[in-house]
């Protein structure tokens, strides 16, 4: 593990920089990120210790489930990490984001390690907000932010915050190398953010209205439309409550 100050991206220096495959979860975790990504190309913001923001370069055995739903599993190992520090009313949006209150905590960025011949591998960034400066305002983020201060009254350490995200993503990394996601998707399913709301999926020059009716085990996005059930997988999709 290695801890900087700062640093314009903690995915893009893995993914540039990729330490040699020793058998370990390599993480950066960087105290604010200057160049922070997001999905789509979205930026991440973050100020001086306003958020734990870190990448994991995780390897997975051959024949793993690679890379359908590792995003979803990685949403479900923070919400549940957080639940187990006392965080109440936590969501997910699919595929990456999580809520509280239809408010954005945390955010996930996973990227595929090129090569063939390689063992599978993904790059995980993950920012999470512990401490917002009061008169934050990031725009296009619709619902809102929240932290962990506003929720808890009090921040978790970044170091205690670290520890048990990395532990839950190994604990159900391990669950997904195995069985697949859909060994999770009841968890996930729970906690699902739109579910039975109306919906609006945009993206790959398509739109899709109608009902969120949940995800199925690979992770596929399912949307109930005037013309039957429609399944989505592209990450470039953006997912919003129909108005």
């Amino acid at each position: 593990m290695r801890w900087v100050e700062s640093c314009g991206s903690t995915n893009t220096e893995l993914m540039n920089c990729t330490p040699e495959d020793d058998g370990r979860v390599h993480v950066l975790v960087a105290g604010q990120q200057t160049a922070g990504r997001g999905r789509r190309g979205r930026v991440w913001l973050s100020w001086p210790d306003s958020c734990l923001t870190f990448s994991a370069l995780w390897r997975f055995a051959p024949g793993a489930p690679v890379p359908a739903g590792l995003s979803l599993v990685t949403g479900l190992a923070v919400a549940v990490a957080l639940e187990k520090l006392g965080v109440e009313g936590l969501q997910l949006k699919w595929p990456n984001d999580v809520l509280i209150h239809g408010q954005k905590l945390a955010g996930i960025l996973v990227e595929l390690l090129p090569g063939r011949g390689r063992t599978p591998a993904a790059v995980i960034g993950i920012g999470v907000n512990r401490r917002l400066p009061d008169d934050v305002n990031i725009p296009g983020q619709a619902g809102g932010v929240t932290d962990l201060q506003r929720e808890l009254g009090h921040t978790i350490p970044a170091e205690s915050l670290l520890a048990a995200l990395l532990t839950e993503l190994h604990a159900l990394f391990e669950t997904y190398a195995a069985a697949g996601f859909g060994a999770l998707r009841g968890a996930w399913q729970q906690r699902n953010a739109f579910a039975g709301l109306p919906v609006t999926a945009c993206g790959d020059g398509s739109t899709i209205y109608g009902t969120c009716a949940g995800v199925d085990d690979d992770g596929a996005l399912l949307i109930r439309t005037d013309t039957g059930l429609q399944r989505v997988l592209s990450g470039e999709i953006s997912l919003r409550l129909a108005p």
